[in-house]
């Protein structure tokens, strides 16, 4: 197995970062240039990646997201921002219109590939011994970290990523089963006891951070109404009527 697979097969979050640890700046480069060399539609390239070196910064991203402490205590923070503003500055130096909110399309081209350029972000750093976590959760609070960081109209905080030195081994997550997954050709319907015995893999791999099976946590998040924070943003930020 080469080592590019190897790290992407055993790729794992880390939430525990030794605090001592500081990535060189030439390091961080090497993860900013693999970020940035992502896949983009049309080389449209619709985001941007706010490095976040501040400590009272991340401090109050901690405050906002008190579960993720690793905001702080990581030795790198990156926020991923779907970024169509660039394009609207495209726009009126040539004078064309820039009607964005009149369909969800420039919404999911900003998102993949800010998507796309995590996932690089995240491979560079395990190529240089750093662990990594994704964190999802910075969209609750994405109005107030829009004005924290100054955020132009048409542009949406989408993600983060700490980076640091792990001080605590981690397994790798057992995944769903590949049938109920990959398709061949056309989409296959497959028995709902896959996610009966994805339910049993994770209970017997006994990840503390899970209080409920696997189903009974989606069905739980999807049965409760949804937030409406980030569609408020997006109106905010012209992006969505």
């Amino acid at each position: 197995m080469n080592k590019t697979i190897e790290i992407l097969k055993n790729r794992r979050s880390y939430r525990d970062f030794d605090e001592n640890h500081v990535v060189s700046k030439e390091e961080l480069q090497v993860i900013l240039e693999a970020a940035r060399q992502a896949p983009s539609w049309m080389n449209g390239q619709f985001y941007s990646i706010i490095v976040i070196q501040d400590k009272k910064l991340r401090e109050q991203l901690v405050q906002w997201n008190p579960g993720n402490p690793h905001m702080l205590k990581s030795s790198v923070f990156l926020l991923f921002v779907g970024d169509l503003h660039r394009t609207k500055m495209v726009s009126e130096v040539h004078g064309s219109s820039y009607s964005l909110d009149e369909s969800i399309e420039p919404i999911i081209l900003a998102t993949t590939d800010a998507a796309l350029a995590l996932e690089n972000a995240v491979i560079a750093s395990e190529s240089l011994g750093l662990g990594s976590v994704v964190v999802g959760s910075i969209r609750k609070y994405g109005k107030e970290i829009s004005q924290l960081l100054e955020l132009p109209e048409y542009t949406f905080p989408l993600f983060g990523l700490s980076v640091g030195k792990p001080i605590v081994e981690m397994e790798v997550k057992p995944r769903l089963p590949e049938s109920a997954v990959i398709h061949y050709d056309k989409y296959h319907p497959y028995s709902y006891l896959l996610i009966e015995q994805y339910n049993q893999t994770m209970e017997d791999f006994g990840e503390a951070r899970e209080t409920k099976a696997w189903s009974q946590k989606f069905a739980d998040y999807f049965a409760t109404a949804p937030s409406m924070v980030t569609d408020q943003l997006l109106q905010l930020q012209k992006l969505m009527k």
